[in-house]
């Protein structure tokens, strides 16, 4: 069995033009946001980020909206105030499609935290992942260490932090699992 798996795949409609983030080791990259609806009738706004190199080779004919096929990765941003964790798409291919808005995750890890079973809606970890009814009680079985493998989406949601300077508007991301299975480690 493999023990790690990360894979997305996002469709859905470019809300602004790639604007640079940095470079590294000779590698420029570029940072968007694309808009993925879901079926409840919200609307994630999911970061990208892309090389350059990827970015050159798309077909832009090739319909309405971008899709791109990656990994999620987050990254611990210490240059602002406080610490934050930034969690977006790394692209590995990005092209234009004619086919209908998709956002799927596929994430096979290490639990790196008790898993903490709640009656609210949310949990994080280093890729905070909230999960729901049976799949949420079954996986709250299992122990640091575990593997667990998961299938769902990367969302957004607005939320209300409260700053020295007043209440700010920030935006938070998260893996929605729709299926999970624990594989628990059986190494003593």
């Amino acid at each position: 069995m493999e023990h790690t798996a990360n894979q997305a795949a996002i469709r859905g409609t470019l809300l602004e033009l790639p604007q640079f983030s940095h470079e590294n080791h000779g590698s420029r990259f570029y940072r968007f946001l694309l808009e993925v609806p879901r079926l409840s009738g919200a609307v994630d706004h999911l970061p990208v980020i892309a090389r350059e190199e990827a970015l050159n080779q798309m077909d832009l004919s090739g319909g309405s909206y971008v899709e791109v096929r990656g990994q999620v990765r987050s990254f611990n941003n210490h240059s602002s105030v406080g610490q934050r964790l930034l969690i977006f798409v790394f692209a590995d291919s990005v092209q234009t499609s004619q086919e209908e808005p998709c956002n799927q995750v596929l994430l096979t890890g290490t639990i790196c935290k008790a898993p903490i079973y709640r009656r609210t809606p949310r949990r994080s970890d280093y890729l905070p992942c909230i999960l729901w009814g049976r799949t949420a009680q079954a996986i709250s079985q299992c122990a640091t260490g575990d593997t667990i493998s998961l299938t769902g989406r990367l969302q957004s949601r607005l939320y209300r932090k409260a700053t020295g300077d007043g209440v700010e508007v920030r935006t938070a991301y998260e893996i929605s699992a729709l299926t999970a299975q624990c594989h628990q480690d059986t190494a003593t």
